[in-house]
């Protein structure tokens, strides 16, 4: 039997390299965003409460690349999964190319930053997209609270994660991609995977991380090693 025939159910579990190579700049690697900013400034709830003009214009900068980046062909790769498969992608990340790219599912563990949020209390399931780039300090919920980027920070809960885990489990394949498994509770996923499941790690540093027994590495970037299990997936 072929591993095709084996499979119904694909969960893709990507991070900050899957778009890297569309060009986006990554948090933690040398030279990412994190060594400009400080953390505490610009991705906590404190930092909001503090200055939010300052997180606002962080977050514009980021939607402004975003929108004038491509989904990479890796992106477009597990879109084409789908033409046989259940595809479902999970992502650490807050771009939309997963999206832009045609995926038809897909679970944002740590928001979406083409869209907003309202500030308020009890606001937290209304997300509110933005057209274009910039939000302002003007732009106000219907309640009349300004918005903020639809972004987990740190120190918030991902609501999302619970969702994620029963999708872990219930697959046949997990394709963990461009992650370095350092972010936590998001990394715990991968401790979720059923054992009779396949599961491939797709990172250039692959070779180096301690993996769960069964995790299978492919120490390629995102678009080179996605193209080498498509083939193997798709044959």
């Amino acid at each position: 039997m072929f591993l095709s025939e084996m499979i119904k159910k694909i969960v893709v579990f990507s991070g900050a390299g899957m778009s890297a190579e569309s060009g986006i700049q990554t948090f933690r690697d040398n030279g990412g965003l994190w060594e400009q900013y400080r953390i505490e400034d610009v991705a906590t709830p404190e930092a909001w409460d503090r200055d939010p003009g300052l997180v606002t214009r962080f977050y514009n900068e980021r939607r402004k690349q975003i929108i004038a980046t491509s989904p990479n062909e890796a992106h477009l790769l597990i879109q084409r999964l789908e033409s046989a498969f259940d595809v479902t992608v999970i992502t650490q990340n807050i771009d939309d190319l997963h999206e832009r790219a045609g995926s038809s599912r897909v679970l944002h563990l740590h928001g979406n930053i083409r869209f907003s949020k309202s500030s308020g209390p009890n606001q937290e399931a209304k997300y509110y997209p933005i057209d274009s780039w910039e939000l302002t300090e003007t732009d106000r919920c219907p309640e009349g609270y300004r918005l903020r980027p639809h972004v987990v920070w740190f120190g918030e809960a991902v609501p999302m994660l619970e969702k994620a885990e029963k999708l872990i489990s219930a697959a046949d394949v997990v394709i963990i991609i461009g992650t370095s498994l350092r972010v936590y509770p998001a990394a715990g996923l991968i401790h979720y995977i059923n054992k009779g499941s396949k599961a491939y790690l797709i990172d250039p540093n692959a070779d180096h991380l301690t993996l769960p027994i069964g995790i299978e590495a492919i120490n390629e970037s995102a678009v080179k090693g996605m193209k080498s299990l498509y083939e193997k997936l798709t044959s």
